[in-house]
């Protein structure tokens, strides 16, 4: 069965069926899959390089850091461990900057190559909504288009939350978009938030020699994480070196242009910390982008904290203009919006386009990785579900014991009734790709049973998702 296009009101002699407003994930990934269904399609950007914030300034260039500096540490300290000795290691800081560039270049330009592949009209520059069915351009090379469209598609993304009080100048206060261009590396460093972004890019630039501190409002890191997780990722992270102040907030932070002088109190009260640093990063979260894009003139209606609500369709108040990605709340991950980009472009088409919110992954970049697929302890118990734990560790695991990389372990929830898998979590070496099986089995409704009796290759350490798995039945076996 499939959905009904939806209605429109534009006039027949229109340039195009959809004109997508960014170019990220979401943008990109739903205009390829327009043309693919014979949608004329346009695609607007400001920034001038496809690819949005996750390709320009996020997760591609900050995977980039992340690999570098584990090689950087792994040549310094870890070959040792395998008899392999190294002498007079040294850090090329601009040379790893310059990779992770030429790796963001290639990247976008293979992407504007995608747009001229599939016939979409690409133009750079400011959109902005003169009615529902005209998006005016403000193009970056002077000039301006106004473009006539049945349907569109906002996927304008998120941009970095400020804090009150404090001012990111990008140098000593910096987003995340500073800390990945920092061009010496820091004695030390504060991260305000111990979430994903903060953790990542302190992890990097910990590797490389600063001292990092975490401040975390919070009493726990990663709170979207399932708890046991969240308590040995901060075990693990400690014993790296890194520093958290849990339970604490910032109150000032005022740069010297040398320097950042923080002022940081106990959130249940007590005495204040006066801190130090060469850098501080502030990540403590995204909030949707919409800036000028003039959501008014097209009868755009957006919730109290600038997100748009949209319907099960992507659909906002005006159902000829849809909303995908961050701009809509929910997960803020490159992967989901390039999930709802395609659902909205097949919904177009009279097609059904789905997203399967409990099989969505998410990732955390660190060494060892951490990931996580569907429901976590926490929220199954606030649901009220019955549930079975599975887990096994990789000190267990024969690929892991001969790789020196048995840090964490693999956990399976199934439901006590059904043996249907609610959720799995993984915190381990090669976790972002080892969570794909079960992401795979959460799509298809498996059960743990049927991923227990899986034939997984030995030695893998992928032979720990077959044990959490057989565990949630007491078949657990040591390898």
């Amino acid at each position: 069965m499939t959905e009904p296009a939806p209605p429109t009101d534009a006039p027949a002699s229109v340039a195009y069926d959809l004109v997508i407003v960014g170019g990220g994930p979401g943008g990109y990934t739903g205009a390829i899959r327009a043309a693919q269904l014979g949608l004329r399609t346009a695609i607007v950007d400001k920034r001038g390089a496809l690819g949005g914030t996750c390709l320009n300034v996020g997760c591609i260039p900050s995977k980039a850091l992340l690999h570098a500096s584990e090689l950087y540490e792994e040549a310094g300290h870890g070959l040792g461990k395998f008899g392999i000795k190294v002498a007079g290691v040294t850090l090329d800081l601009a040379a790893m900057q310059a990779q992770k560039a030429k790796v963001v270049t290639e990247l976008t330009r293979g992407v504007e190559y995608l747009m001229k592949k599939n016939k979409i009209t690409y133009l750079a520059g400011t959109a902005r909504f003169v009615d529902a069915h005209n998006v005016a351009v403000t193009l970056n090379a002077g000039g301006g288009e106004t473009l006539a469209t049945r349907n569109v598609m906002i996927a304008t993304g998120s941009e970095v939350t400020a804090l009150p009080g404090i001012a990111i100048d990008e140098k000593i206060v910096v987003s995340s978009t500073g800390a990945l261009d920092l061009a010496a590396v820091p004695k030390t460093m504060i991260v305000i938030g111990g979430g994903v972004i903060g953790l990542e890019l302190g992890s990097v630039w910990r590797r490389l020699g600063a001292e990092v501190t975490v401040i975390e409002f919070l009493d726990r890191i990663t709170p979207g994480l399932d708890g046991e997780v969240s308590k040995q990722f901060l075990r693990i992270l400690a014993k790296q070196g890194i520093k958290f102040l849990l339970g604490h907030k910032v109150t000032t932070c005022v740069s010297d242009g040398k320097k950042a002088r923080l002022t940081v109190e106990p959130v249940a009260g007590g005495d204040a910390l006066d801190l130090a640093a060469d850098v501080v990063l502030v990540a403590v979260g995204r909030r949707p982008y919409t800036d000028g894009l003039d959501l008014a003139a097209a009868g755009v209606e957006a919730g109290p904290r600038g997100f748009i609500p949209v319907d099960a369709h992507y659909r906002t108040n005006v159902p000829t203009i849809f909303a995908v990605g961050d701009v809509i709340g929910g997960l803020m991950l490159a992967h989901k919006a390039e999930e709802e980009g395609v659902a909205v472009a097949e919904i177009m088409a009279g097609q059904a386009g789905h997203v399967n919110y409990d099989a969505i992954p998410g990732v955390v970049y660190t060494m060892p990785e951490v990931a996580n697929v569907g429901r976590s302890e926490e929220e199954l118990k606030a649901a009220g579900i019955a549930y079975k734990v599975g887990k096994f560790p990789f000190t267990a695991n024969a690929r892991a014991k001969a790789n020196l990389t048995t840090e964490g372990f693999v956990k399976v929830l199934a439901d006590a009734a059904t043996d249907r898998i609610l959720g799995a979590h993984i915190i381990g070496s090669d976790a972002g790709n080892m969570i794909a099986e079960l992401v795979t089995a959460i799509e298809f409704g498996a059960a743990a049973e049927d991923v227990g009796r899986i034939c997984h290759a030995h030695p893998t350490e992928m032979e720990a998702v077959r044990e959490a798995a057989l565990a949630t039945d007491g078949r657990v076996r040591q390898m």
